[in-house]
Order: C-alpha cells, then structure tokens, then sequence
C-alpha cells in the first residue's frame, strides 16, 4: 500500500520496529535519569501528535464525516488513532470484523471460530477453533494463522491469544504471544 507521501506501508512498520529497538536499546544503555528523561520527551512528543490527530478528527467529524471511513481504514491512521484512543470502533467490535472476515476461509476448511473472552485490561482473547480441518495438522496451523493475523490487523493492541483448537476434540489451550507491547508513552 503506497500513502500520499510516496513511503509504503512496509517502510513505516520497519520506522516502528526501528523504533522500538532504539527505546529498548537505550533503556537498557542510558543511565536511569537519562532514560526517565527520553521517556518523558517521547510521552510528551506522543501526547502533542496525539492531541493533533484528535483535533484532525474532530474536526473530520464535524466538517467532513464521510471522510471518517477513509481514515480508520488507512493502516497507518487507523493504528495511530486506536493508539491514542481515537478510533471509532470499539475493541471488541473490531475483533468481532477480524474474525468474520476470515470465517470464509475457515468455513472452506470445514472449520470456523468462536470468540470465548477478550480481557481488554490484558490484551488478550481466548478463541475456539471449531470442525474439522480436513484432518490435516499443517491445516490448523494455516487457519491459527490466518485467524491471529486477522486480530492483529485489527487490533493491534492484542497481544495474547489464546486458541482451543477444538478439531480433535482436546480442548487443548495454546496461548499465542504476539511480540507487541503497548505504545511507548502512551498510557
């Protein structure tokens, strides 16, 4: 996906990564007051973009609503405004869509999901794989996949995923860490 500045959406992840590996770089480098001052200018830097995007949405509310839909389906905006609170939808409204939009896949696959818990305080869902697989192991490994890149697409603010994979009948639980951790500063 190429945005209106020319850079691809692949290049702001690997900015994001980049900058994450930089903030732990430094907190395990810096002295302790160093650190405590690079965390309070990037809470204040995220604070200062976060209070401009609210007012560009405010004001998209107000002055031009049907834009709205176009910018919580940017990926980039889309992340930044579930960072700072911003987005439209509610967590569980946005899992919910995650899991519809691959339930076609799973259902040509003789399998399907059920949502069991989302613990929002945690990050986390715990889900129920359901039916058959067509009794391949390497199957149910596709459609974990595609359900846990559905939800983090969605909403990346789940960073645990619990799945009973109910194809067997085991009822086994196998949580899934994602790697994230909430923004740096928000919060």
């Amino acid at each position: 996906m190429e945005h209106a500045d020319g850079r691809r959406a692949e290049d702001l992840r690997a900015t994001g990564d980049h900058i994450e590996e930089l903030y732990e770089l430094l907190r395990v480098s810096a002295d302790p007051v160093t650190f405590e001052r690079v965390e309070e200018l990037l809470r204040m830097i995220t604070e200062l973009y976060g209070a401009g995007l609210a007012r560009v949405v405010e004001l998209v509310r107000i002055e031009a609503p049907q834009l709205l839909p176009e910018l919580v389906d940017d990926e980039l905006l889309g992340s930044l405004m579930i960072v700072h609170d911003l987005h439209p939808d509610t967590l569980a409204s946005r899992v919910e869509v995650a899991l519809e939009s691959v339930r076609p896949y799973l259902h040509g696959h003789g399998g399907d999901v059920a949502l069991l818990e989302l613990d929002e305080p945690r990050g986390a869902v715990h889900l129920q794989l359901l039916g058959s697989c067509d009794g391949c192991p390497s199957s149910a490994v596709t459609l974990r996949t595609a359900v846990e890149t559905a939800i983090a697409d969605a909403a990346p603010e789940i960073v645990v995923i619990d799945v009973e994979e109910q194809a067997t009948g085991s009822g086994v639980t196998a949580p899934v860490e994602l790697g994230r951790r909430p923004a740096v500063g928000v919060r």
